[in-house]
């Protein structure tokens, strides 16, 4: 497993090791012991797959504020998405800055996601499922959502008219959690 470096403290891109043969591939998409030889260390709980019918799917941005924060391992085992990581940690010289990647059945790379950071993807393909890992349980009342095109954030998705669910569209934006004192990262 190849761990490769991004913008934000502690999000990575990784990438397996591929064995192809006349019958196909084989990769390791987890081994607790492979990932603590590149320094993640996470306990992962919880898995959850996805699945999007139509291209333009955009899920986020999610998170869950403490004691519930989860650190996220995703990958697309059909289909593509741009997958974003927003840092939510005030302390963090990388405070409201993002980082995408393009997540696919046929690049196999995976992205971890630490806690304190909002998650968030748009499906580039029809039918794209989506798995992740988390290291923490969901919990209904500390899940929280972000305006996926809020301004102080700025990501540019390759999307201009996203297909949303109705929590995702009525997100609050990092201004409105802001002056009702509602961040607890």
């Amino acid at each position: 497993m190849k761990k490769i470096c991004t913008k934000l403290e502690g999000v990575f891109i990784l990438e397996p090791e591929i064995f192809y043969d006349e019958r196909g591939w084989f990769y390791e998409t987890f081994n607790r012991n492979t990932m603590r030889e590149i320094g993640i260390v996470n306990e992962f709980v919880q898995d959850n797959h996805s699945f999007s019918k139509r291209k333009g799917t955009l899920r986020g941005l999610h998170f869950q504020e403490k004691p519930y924060s989860q650190a996220k391992l995703v990958r697309v085992i059909r289909g593509k998405v741009f997958d974003v990581a927003v840092d939510l940690r005030e302390y963090s010289r990388t405070y409201l800055q993002w980082v995408g990647v393009e997540l696919s059945s046929e690049n196999k790379r995976q992205f971890l996601i630490p806690r304190g950071f909002a998650h968030g993807f748009v499906t580039l393909e029809d039918n794209t499922e989506f798995v992740y890992k988390v290291d923490n349980v969901y919990n209904r009342s500390s899940d929280k959502t972000i305006k996926y095109n809020d301004k102080k954030v700025g990501i540019t998705w390759p999307i201009l008219n996203p297909i949303l669910s109705v929590k995702d569209e009525n997100a609050p934006t990092i201004e409105e959690y802001e002056e009702a004192l509602l961040w607890k990262f």
